[in-house]
């Protein structure tokens, strides 16, 4: 299994411009795994997520053939795979609608909905909220986050609906960051849990970091990692009350660390609805009956309040929001088990 070198550019009429071509032989004794796991292995400098995003484009093709189903099994034969230039590092202006809560001279609180990416990143490019608030807020963004993150002072998941503020000022996002490293910032979300986490209320205080078997999770670790503290309640739990099916909880988070509250539920044995990551294991058949009928396709997590002083004028703001129509339908359903 060997790659050949990169080809000229003008030697494929079928290339995005400035695109670069390689040619992979995979032998008969290397075929008959998966078509994005083997590519991603015999191709050293392409990730299995890269591979995959190029079959979806149709740019890898097997003797003149495109492909597109990465879990394929792998064929023995030449394989030409097609690596368009990166994408532009400065993200650009986009029209997308935003729900706007509060905005000044100095800054911009919306409410994300799931789905869309706080800022560019691989795989990411556009659609995200700070591609919508380059259009909506125009120079005025600050440039403190650099040229990928304007604005960005905290990140909620791309999955995760609610309220975010963004700065406008460079004065505005040095205040606003030091308000969340002091953690004297009142945020509030709901999750709604496969389970109730017991005792019914109480404060997760671990460390969390990047997981040891899988660097694209994070996970509570002995030693290492970062303090991470969460504090919940169930405001209601739904199914027998000896042994919830289901719960809505509120976690207030004192720190901000990556995945943090669908870690920290995990953790207590009541992860986050719906959630890909950290599910560890499917809800009950009444919830996922639920879950179906609702439409959910994201995990259950919604950030209902954000609250703080405004770091230029003192004035306290407070901006709270209920969660989106899937995890609504969702709840009303749960109250139903």
């Amino acid at each position: 299994m060997t790659a050949a070198d990169t080809l000229p550019d003008d030697e494929d009429d079928d290339a995005p411009a400035g695109a670069l071509a390689l040619e992979i032989e995979i032998a008969a004794d290397a075929a008959g795994g998966r078509l994005d796991k083997t590519l991603a292995e015999a191709a050293a400098d392409l990730s299995r997520a890269r591979i995959q995003a190029l079959l979806a484009d149709g740019l890898i093709s097997l003797e003149g053939v495109p492909l597109s189903d990465a879990s394929a099994k792998a064929r023995p034969g030449l394989y030409r795979i097609l690596v368009p230039p990166p994408a532009p590092a400065i993200p650009e202006p986009e029209a997308i609608p935003l729900t706007v809560l509060y905005e000044d001279a100095h800054l911009i609180v919306i409410d994300k909905p799931a789905g869309m990416a706080a800022h560019p990143g691989p795989g990411t490019e556009r659609g995200t909220l700070v591609n919508a608030l380059l259009h909506h807020c125009g120079d005025s963004l600050s440039g403190i986050g650099g040229v990928a993150r304007p604005g960005v002072v905290h990140r909620l998941d791309k999955d995760t609906s609610g309220v975010m503020v963004a700065a406008k000022t460079d004065a505005a996002h040095q205040g606003l960051s030091a308000l969340f490293a002091a953690h004297d910032i009142d945020r509030v979300y709901v999750a709604l849990t496969r389970g109730a986490p017991n005792p019914p209320k109480g404060t997760v205080e671990t460390r969390i970091g990047r997981s040891a078997s899988d660097r694209k999770k994070m996970a509570v670790l002995k030693s290492s990692g970062r303090e991470a503290i969460t504090h919940y309640r169930v405001e209601q739990a739904f199914g027998p009350q000896e042994r919830p099916l289901a719960a809505r909880v509120a976690c207030r988070l004192e720190t901000g660390r990556t995945h943090q509250i669908r870690v920290h539920m995990a953790h207590k044995g009541a992860p986050c609805l719906g959630d890909p990551t950290y599910g560890s294991g499917p809800p009950a058949l009444p919830v996922r009956e639920a879950i179906a009928a609702a439409g959910l396709a994201r995990q259950a997590l919604h950030a209902a309040v954000l609250g703080f002083v405004h770091p230029i004028t003192g004035e306290a703001l407070r901006f709270e929001t209920e969660p989106p129509a899937d995890m609504r339908d969702l709840e009303r359903r749960l109250a139903e088990l």
